[in-house]
């Protein structure tokens, strides 16, 4: 029996990723994903930038129908760039790419990618967005067991 099981439907996650004509990139996030849901009571979705489906704010107005009331947003990135600090943010509906824990406002989405439909993001909770991957030692191990298994 989960003591939190109220915060827990309360609480959605979207894995982003910038999207590619490739397949490669939306398979290993989607791995990822599903590796994370293993880990985590919470839901989690995946969200492209451009290019791939599903777009952000579709996974978002899918949290939100399953009645979440905070999404926390992580944008796979390994360092902040101008799609984590701008273009995500734009989509996401949040000011200036600062981490303000704003609400979405179904009023915006300007965005000029290769987007086949300006979807709006139907979601009145807290959008809350973190920095990308960074400098973590958990990625430095990867990078080890990459080179010890080349050698």
């Amino acid at each position: 029996m989960v003591t939190n099981s109220n915060t827990k439907n309360k609480v959605g996650v979207i894995l982003v990723g910038h999207g590619s004509r490739l397949p490669y990139g939306k398979d290993v996030l989607s791995k990822l994903a599903t590796i994370y849901k293993e880990q985590t009571e919470y839901p989690v979705e995946i969200g492209f930038m451009n290019m791939n489906k599903p777009s952000i704010p579709s996974s978002i107005n899918k949290l939100a129908q399953m009645g979440v009331e905070k999404i926390v947003v992580t944008p796979v990135f390994l360092a902040p760039g101008v799609h984590t600090r701008h273009d995500i943010p734009h989509i996401l509906g949040l000011h200036n790419g600062d981490e303000t824990h704003e609400h979405s406002h179904d009023h915006h989405h300007g965005h000029s990618h290769d987007h086949d439909e300006d979807e709006e993001i139907i979601f009145q909770g807290e959008i809350v967005y973190t920095e990308p991957l960074g400098a973590d030692p958990k990625i430095a191990a990867i990078i080890k067991d990459r080179v010890d298994n080349a050698l």
